[in-house]
């Protein structure tokens, strides 16, 4: 049928009524804002090709349910996107703000508090030149930039910002989560290789090392905090917390270890090995230049943003906090709020602590948190058996 206005369109569909809503009961705020969207743009453009060519089929084809859930899909991506991207890119500017207090550097000044600096800096690298060896692998040189990339903006954007904000409620989310992140130094190990560049591969092998040391036990504290909730979902895990406490209190070793391990993922000072700008060029991305180079370090602070997503939600109670409100946008507000403090100690600890050896990373890692992990879940285990969580 045809429309009139666009209004009418807008009556008469209404995405919560409809039996297409793909979540059941739960909301999903992400799908809501993207269903309204589509029903504005496509309503609008079936009305305008209406009002051109009145009795025409087309109109009728962009209402359809699949056309607009089709449309409502990308837009959801876009949404979400949008939101990290502000979320990324505050991190940035918050760390721009510390570090400028630790080395008393305050030269940021564009846009209010310096806030739109990062995005001056990011336009910069767009309008460099873009090189490329010619020796290099190239199949292997693109797709593993690619994949380093890509796979850190989808782990942002499949982050959770509160009960209805999410793509899919997984109930094993937290495994798929940590699953995509540890792909990342593998992905940097192939780019390093295919660059043709002894400091690259270096760079590369460095990044393997530190993953092999870290995610052990960051694994081991995973488990352990599964094990206390008794599920591997999310919003379980976040939901047990506030019915009981938040786990940073019986798993007090395991928030300092997992801590470590999170900076050391996301390949942060002092754990960045596998770029050390000071030794080996800048590692790994020496081949990268201009915008591939911007790129890579906006993915790097993707992950800086899953990591302390992971320590929030393991730890801190995820979105909810005892006596604030969690209507509206309360919870995602908060949740922001959460993960924005934990940054606040990544930004603290680059701008205080020298950069470790490599065989002081393994040392680290496999002498000192691993047994702490296991003594942490040890903990769990005994709190579990005495029934007191």
């Amino acid at each position: 049928m045809g429309y009139s206005s666009i209004l009418d369109w807008i009556v008469y569909n209404n995405p919560l009524d409809n039996t297409h809503y793909p979540f059941g009961d739960v909301y999903n705020l992400p799908y809501d804002i993207g269903y309204k969207l589509s029903e504005v743009l496509l309503g609008l453009l079936a009305w305008l090709i209406n009002l051109i060519v009145p009795g025409n089929c087309v109109s009728e084809f962009l209402v359809d349910d699949g056309m607009m859930n089709g449309l409502t899909l990308v837009m959801m991506a876009v949404v979400i996107f949008a939101i990290g991207f502000v979320i990324n890119l505050t991190m940035i500017w918050e760390e721009r703000k510390i570090l400028g207090r630790v080395m008393d550097r305050r030269a940021t000044k564009i846009g209010p508090l310096g806030y739109f600096q990062c995005l001056a800096d990011g336009l910069k690298t767009f309008m460099k030149e873009n090189i490329a060896p010619k020796a290099i692998d190239k199949k292997i040189y693109w797709w593993g930039l690619s994949l380093v990339i890509g796979t850190s903006v989808l782990l942002a954007c499949m982050v959770p910002l509160s009960e209805r904000w999410f793509i899919v409620d997984y109930k094993v989310g937290l495994l798929i989560l940590f699953g995509i992140f540890a792909l990342a130094p593998f992905l940097i190990l192939c780019a390093g290789w295919s660059q043709n560049n002894k400091y690259s591969l270096i760079g590369g092998m460095r990044a393997a090392e530190l993953m092999i040391s870290y995610e052990v036990p960051m694994l081991i504290i995973l488990a352990s905090t599964c094990l206390l909730a008794g599920s591997y979902g999310i919003n379980d895990i976040i939901s047990f917390q506030n019915d009981h406490m938040w786990f940073i209190v019986p798993e007090i070793v395991g928030f300092f270890v997992f801590f470590i391990c999170a900076i050391a993922e996301s390949e942060r000072v002092p754990f960045d090995l596998s770029e050390a700008e000071a030794e080996l060029v800048e590692g790994w991305q020496t081949e990268y230049a201009g915008m591939k180079w911007g790129l890579i370090m906006l993915g790097d602070y993707f992950r800086g943003y899953v990591a302390c997503a992971f320590i929030v939600i393991l730890f801190l109670g995820g979105w909810a906090i005892p006596t604030f409100p969690t209507d509206w946008w309360g919870a995602e507000i908060m949740f922001v709020l959460k993960v924005c403090f934990v940054f606040a100690f990544f930004a603290i600890a680059r701008g205080a602590m020298p950069r470790v050896r490599t065989d002081q990373i393994v040392n680290l890692g496999w002498k000192v948190l691993m047994p702490l992990a296991v003594v942490n879940l040890a903990i769990v285990v005994a709190i579990k058996m005495v029934g007191w969580m």
